[in-house]
């Protein structure tokens, strides 16, 4: 069920979205609670699930008003790219910013974190596991860096062996930010979900 792509049978009519949403909505808050992990002072890892990327799909659907189902199936198409597979993690990251005068030259800080190994997990002493980042999110040519980027993490079987029993930190090297965030146990329960399926 973890990884089973997201289908058009899947996403409520409007109406029917109305009534539940208030209980999906609070429900979804407390799933990226646990499912967030914060690297530094700019970078908010997200990771994604079936549960978080159904409820992207419903909002995105209310908001546009997308009632015609080959609209629905375009918004199905793109986000669930964002869903991990098998002995996958998936994550959304955010550049947050809070001052509107800091926004371009925090982003130019930034350049080339989509570039090579800047991130990864790392599962006790043994495994790195590298993100790799979805492209199209930054041109370097034109020094522009979208401020939301998906990153993906593919774990060997005996990483994510290694998950359920050894520290695991989010690890971001790269000269706007050097950072590394430990992981809760009760992040590391969410996220085990996912590698397991």
């Amino acid at each position: 069920m973890t990884h089973e792509k997201i289908e058009r049978s899947d996403v409520l009519n409007f109406f029917e979205y109305e009534k539940v949403r208030a209980a999906m909505r609070e429900r979804v808050i407390e799933l990226k609670r646990l499912r967030r992990v914060t690297v530094g002072e700019h970078l908010s890892f997200v990771f994604e699930n079936r549960d978080t990327v159904l409820f992207q799909i419903q909002e995105m659907c209310r908001v546009e008003r997308i009632t015609d189902d080959a609209r629905i199936q375009d918004e199905l198409d793109v986000y669930n790219a964002l869903l991990p597979g098998p002995r996958e993690l998936s994550a959304t990251l955010f550049i947050e910013i809070t001052e509107k005068e800091q926004i371009q030259p925090v982003l130019d800080r930034f350049m080339g974190i989509d570039i090579g190994p800047t991130v990864w997990m790392q599962v006790g002493k043994e495994f790195a596991v590298p993100g790799e980042f979805e492209a199209g999110h930054s041109d370097e040519e034109k020094g522009k860096l979208a401020a939301v980027h998906f990153v993906r993490f593919a774990f060997p079987p005996e990483a994510v062996r290694a998950f359920a029993a050894s520290p695991v930190s989010l690890v971001v090297d790269h000269p706007a930010e050097r950072g590394r965030a430990d992981l809760s146990e009760a992040t590391k329960a969410q996220l085990l979900l996912d590698l397991r399926g």
